[in-house]
């Protein structure tokens, strides 16, 4: 009896059975190497490192680097990488903290006279021009914001009916993707409120008949996703004006090529302006691409100071567009 205690004693136990993780050390090693990765990614929003493309596109995911955290935190415990899970976890929280609060809307209401706002982005002049026009009609649209405008899609949306809708315009059309416009339901003075950028960033004062008058921006710098065109869409950004010290009412809207994790976005944003899709608590509805060519990002925006409010935020397919349209209803405080 004795003897066959010994011998059961003797056999091999499982490394469960004596504590040990289960995968050895090259699991612990994979494992880290992926916490590291995913530390350094989601670092990206708060160290500003979005200077050159790839940084740039890895901060505009940073929504998805919320799942990947998650995904991680589970694969760590199963795996009883401790270490693994608390970091995994805190850089999780911390981007929880930050992302969530664009889907959860704003407990302030938006009050004042409606100002219907529009932005699309043409795609070198090849969205459908009668669907733009039927977007502003149907939506009776008081001020429309155009990138990438083409001589040819303001001919198109002219033959659509578009300035019988909104016959008062500042068009800065050019080839490709450097044409920029406004075209409003009420009068325009065109503004400077933007130094000379590479892609036409135009503004005008909108005489809006009842209530405060709005300073409006055509927003669109360049893509920063080329070879050497970080710098500028960086450059482009922090063209923008800040909020008006005086308190005029004024909207920015456009393709900001980029979200709001980026830094220039975040830094302007910070100085007091409210991003219409986070205020009504779609701020992650993406905006691009409209066809599943790559992981959908919001980059499209509409920014608001001086008493504007978004009362409500839709975003819009536009056929022969690669990005969707934004539209959001505006109360501008008297």
């Amino acid at each position: 009896m004795t003897r066959m205690a010994y011998e059961v004693a003797d056999e091999p136990v499982e490394d469960d059975e004596v504590g040990r993780k289960p995968g050895g050390g090259r699991t612990t090693a994979l494992l880290s190497l992926l916490t590291l990765s995913f530390l350094a990614w989601a670092a990206l929003p708060i160290v500003e490192l979005d200077v050159e493309r790839y940084t740039v596109a890895l901060t505009a995911l940073t929504p998805y680097a919320v799942v990947a955290g998650a995904v991680l935190v589970l694969l760590a415990t199963a795996l009883r990488r401790w270490l693994n899970v608390l970091f995994a976890l805190l850089a999780t929280a911390a981007l929880i903290y930050t992302v969530a609060p664009r889907a959860l809307p704003d407990q302030v209401s938006a009050e004042g006279e409606p100002l219907r706002v529009l932005s699309v982005n043409a795609y070198f002049g090849r969205a459908d021009a009668a669907t733009i026009v039927d977007e502003v009609r149907t939506r009776r649209v008081d001020v429309l914001s155009l990138q990438e405008l083409t001589p040819e899609i303001v001919a198109g949306l002219e033959r659509a009916g578009l300035f019988a809708e909104l016959p008062n315009r500042v068009l800065h059309a050019g080839p490709n993707a450097d044409g920029t416009g406004i075209v409003s339901r009420y009068p325009l003075r065109e503004l400077a409120l933007v130094p000379r950028t590479t892609l036409a960033q135009p503004s005008a004062l909108v005489d809006v008949p009842v209530g405060r008058d709005v300073e409006f921006v055509a927003v669109h710098p360049l893509y920063p996703m080329g070879a050497d065109t970080a710098g500028i869409w960086a450059h482009d950004l922090v063209a923008l004006p800040e909020p008006s010290p005086s308190g005029q009412p004024r909207v920015m809207a456009g393709d900001f090529n980029a979200t709001l994790d980026h830094t220039r976005l975040k830094d302007l944003i910070g100085r007091g302006y409210l991003d219409a899709g986070a205020s009504v608590g779609a701020g992650l509805t993406p905006t691009w691409p409209a066809r599943w060519t790559a992981p959908p990002v919001t980059i499209d925006h509409v920014l608001s100071s001086g008493g504007v409010r978004a009362e409500d935020y839709e975003v819009v397919d536009i056929p022969g567009s690669d990005h969707r349209a934004v539209f959001t209803t505006l109360r501008v405080a008297g």
